[in-house]
């Protein structure tokens, strides 16, 4: 079994392309798991989908044919060439799939490093591909690894401390440009859910009044009544009065299609700073001479400054991160071996088994004599397994000797897909993990 990773991040695609590669909806989620899975050379996958990033993460017999399998499905989902996605995408595998999702769960991969949200959003896909069928044990190894792995990292770094979203970040470049002046200004939020909530608290620390504008009105209000007296809530047919009227402006829905455009724009001399935080985008591009208009690759500037301030700490998190991914692996190096030594050992007592019930069939052995030959034989056999375990034991949690396991499986005709390893994790699991 290999582990994989086939990334489209804000590292090497730009917005245009990861508006097309994202998932809009959990049906087109299921779709795609459903067809991966659907291979026989793919045993799991989960998919993570931000505004910043497209991960597919799987558990594979063929890390080569899973990877073009992506690509493909990718190409049809977007309606992207197959070969320009080729080389926009990052492929990991093994080890440095591990290392990678390590990575991104502890937020050191993020557009903002530190960001607090990305941890419960792998939880978050992992949950939905587990209940779709697509995803279980074998990819809930690596991930309840890598939340242990971030965990750490937040606890022994203050890298997450005054956690930072993308909400945060364009509420700080409003707060940059604007200054004090922000302060009883009307701030407009387009969308109710976690990025828009997030954009409201950080408005109202800076002293704004907001305006949460959503489709469901008696969702806004229960969001916006939750927040504060100085949060109102209207919905989205009421949208050109606000555009119209006020500055400020973040949205961040879920919508498909832009739900800002040229035709609701009436007064064209009102200076505005608008923040798109949506992937695929909300706001269509417009020329009017007074608007500033910020997208979430905008910001990566102030990402940037983020990371330097943060430099020193990103250094101790990722050692964390290469630590946890050895640990991992051998951790799951030593917990293989130990049903291939359980088969073993059953073969030799079927083996006895076999001869001793031949022996007395032929009348080599008389009955009475049966229960010593048996118990001795049994000692023969420990002893001579007794070497061969341990050195087993011992070689398997080594990198170098990572296909010796195989070897033997090969060798003593021995299969280990549907063992439940539950059963083995506390004689070699030294973090625990929940299958």
């Amino acid at each position: 079994m290999y582990y994989q990773v086939v990334s489209f991040s804000h590292k090497n695609c730009d917005q245009a392309m990861r508006e097309k590669l994202a998932f809009s909806n959990d049906e087109e989620k299921k779709v795609l798991l459903n067809q991966l899975v659907g291979f026989e050379f793919v045993y799991e996958a989960f998919v993570i989908s931000t505004c910043n990033r497209v991960d597919i993460i799987l558990a594979t017999r063929d890390n080569f044919s899973s990877y073009h399998a992506v690509l493909g499905l990718m190409s049809q989902k977007s309606d992207l060439n197959f070969y320009e996605l080729k080389t926009a995408a990052r492929r990991y595998d093994d080890e440095e799939a591990v290392e990678y999702l390590f990575l991104v769960v502890s937020s050191l991969d993020s557009l903002v490093v530190g960001e607090s949200q990305i941890t419960g959003q792998a939880k978050e896909a992992f949950k939905f591909s587990f209940e779709n069928g697509t995803a279980g044990r074998k990819l809930n190894r690596m991930l309840s690894y890598a939340i242990k792995c971030a965990a750490e990292v937040r606890n022994a770094t203050n890298i997450s401390q005054n956690p930072i979203s993308i909400a945060s970040v364009a509420v700080a470049q409003a707060h940059k440009l604007l200054g004090e002046n922000m302060q009883g200004m009307k701030g407009i939020v387009v969308g109710a859910g976690d990025m828009g909530v997030l954009a409201v608290k950080h408005l109202l620390r800076v002293g704004c009044d907001v305006v949460l504008i959503g489709r469901d009105l008696k969702k806004v209000q229960a969001v916006a009544e939750s927040l504060g007296e100085n949060v109102e809530a209207d919905t989205m047919d009421q949208l050109p009065k606000y555009i119209n009227r006020y500055r400020l402006l973040f949205s961040a829905t879920s919508s498909k299609e832009p739900v800002i455009t040229k035709e609701l724009i009436e007064n064209k001399t009102l200076p505005r700073h608008w923040f798109d935080m949506a992937i695929p985008r909300d706001i269509e591009d417009m020329d009017l001479e007074k608007l500033h208009l910020f997208r979430i690759d905008d910001l990566r500037s102030i990402s940037n400054d983020n990371h330097a301030l943060r430099e020193e700490q990103a250094v101790i998190a990722s050692e964390i991160v290469s630590r946890y991914t050895e640990e991992f692996y051998t951790w799951l190096r030593a917990l293989s071996v130990e049903p291939v030594i359980k088969q073993m050992r059953e073969h030799v007592s079927e083996a006895i088994d076999k001869e001793m019930h031949r022996a007395i069939q032929k009348g080599f052995l008389p009955v009475e004599n049966e229960a010593n030959v048996r118990k001795m034989a049994e000692q023969m056999f420990n002893r001579f397994l007794h070497d061969p375990t341990q050195n087993l034991r011992s070689s398997s949690v080594e990198k170098k000797n990572a296909n010796c396991i195989e070897a033997v499986k090969r060798m003593f005709n021995i299969d280990t897909e549907h063992i439940d390893f539950k059963q083995y994790k506390n004689d070699h699991h030294t973090k625990g993990y929940s299958a």
